[in-house]
């Protein structure tokens, strides 16, 4: 119906991943034809006072929602945390300096890779060899003396685990951290972070938009011999407006913005979370083993809900007859297979409900 978005469709990919309803219907209602200004998000110029309204809405209300303290820069720049992951080493990894990794899984795997491939890099902590079950416990009083910074990943998509909370940082390190998959879920100690980045496609907005926050102080330590476009400081004196942005992305992500703060903030979202995730662990822990969660439990994540059935032949059964209801998206990584709900932000209780039930139904039918 025109004017409506109509669906039957769960989504729970684990990105790009669900969008909030209303959010798509404002944008249907005035992305194309800005406040009347016969202009699309997408046609207008990005120097024009009608898109610097969009652009510094979208980065006000990120800074509020997360309290994001004045010495922080935010950028939205484009690359996703692939960018990223040559960006911050290209950055701060000068001769002379080593990066620590935290390996949690495949997404911390790819980043300490790409920066070994520009400077020193050693692994600071790693449960490679437990399958990536849990969250690595970690010392930074281990780390080397020329350490240039830190990094490790909030949450886990393609294994399910989340940091609970964040081990205290040296002061004299930075830490870096790569949110993409939780950003917005849950708040952030800027103590204890020195740059945090985000692909949108998640929890902030639809994908080509990263976000960036930045520590100003650690901007002034960057390396200045590198390409422009790469510099961090290029972005921060620019406002984000060096080049031409994803204007409709950073669009949406205001909508996004202004959706979670009706909603009641970033603590209402972790509670959110929290809910949702509680009814997809507990149907898992009361199956009798016909669920099984690929998570210890005091590293689940409450984004992505990791679980294997107890063959393959029954999880290609489940998860046909699961697309057949109208779920999206339950099938786990193609690097470890098995079943994975994601459970962003946008995605309603009332679809987590729906898929609680599927499971007690299919396990009925398949003992």
């Amino acid at each position: 119906m025109e004017g409506k978005i109509l669906t039957n469709i769960y989504n729970f990919n684990a990105g790009p991943s669900a969008l909030p309803k209303s959010v798509l219907l404002e944008a249907q209602e005035s992305m194309f034809n800005y406040k009347n200004s016969g202009l699309s998000v997408m046609e207008m110029s990005h120097r024009s006072p009608l898109y610097e309204e969009i652009h510094f809405n979208s980065l006000n209300k990120l800074r509020s929602l997360l309290s994001v303290p004045d010495d922080f820069e935010i950028l939205f720049l484009q690359g996703g945390a692939s960018l990223q992951f040559a960006m911050i080493p290209m950055n701060f990894l000068t001769p002379g300096k080593q990066a620590a990794f935290v390996l949690s899984g495949s997404w911390s795997e790819k980043a300490w890779k790409e920066a070994s491939r520009i400077g020193e890099t050693y692994i600071l902590a790693s449960t490679k060899d437990e399958m990536y079950r849990r969250i690595p416990e970690v010392n930074f009083d281990s780390c080397k003396e020329n350490t240039a910074y830190i990094h490790l990943t909030s949450n886990n998509t393609i294994f399910g685990t989340q940091w609970p909370s964040y081990p205290i940082k040296d002061p004299n390190i930075p830490v870096c951290m790569d949110a993409s998959s939780d950003i917005l879920s849950r708040s952030i100690d800027w103590n204890q972070m020195d740059l945090v980045y985000a692909g949108a496609q998640k929890n902030a907005g639809p994908s080509g938009i990263t976000i960036v926050i930045i520590r100003k102080s650690l901007m002034e330590t960057a390396n200045s011999h590198i390409p422009t476009i790469l510099s961090y400081n290029t972005h921060a004196k620019s406002d984000s407006l060096y080049h031409t942005p994803p204007t409709g992305s950073i669009f949406i992500l205001g909508l996004v913005m202004k959706w979670i703060e009706e909603q009641g903030g970033v603590e209402a979202m972790r509670l959110h979370s929290k809910t949702k995730g509680s009814l997809l662990y507990q149907t898992i822990d009361e199956s009798d083993g016909f669920y099984v969660g690929h998570a210890t439990e005091s590293s689940r994540s409450s984004m992505n809900v990791t679980f294997n059935l107890r063959n393959e032949q029954l999880e290609k059964q489940f998860l046909h007859e699961a697309k057949a209801k109208g779920f999206v998206g339950l099938n786990g990584h193609r690097s470890i297979g098995g079943c994975r709900a994601s459970i962003y932000n946008a995605v309603p209780l009332s679809h987590v409900e729906s898929l609680v039930e599927f499971m007690k139904n299919f396990q009925k039918t398949h003992v």
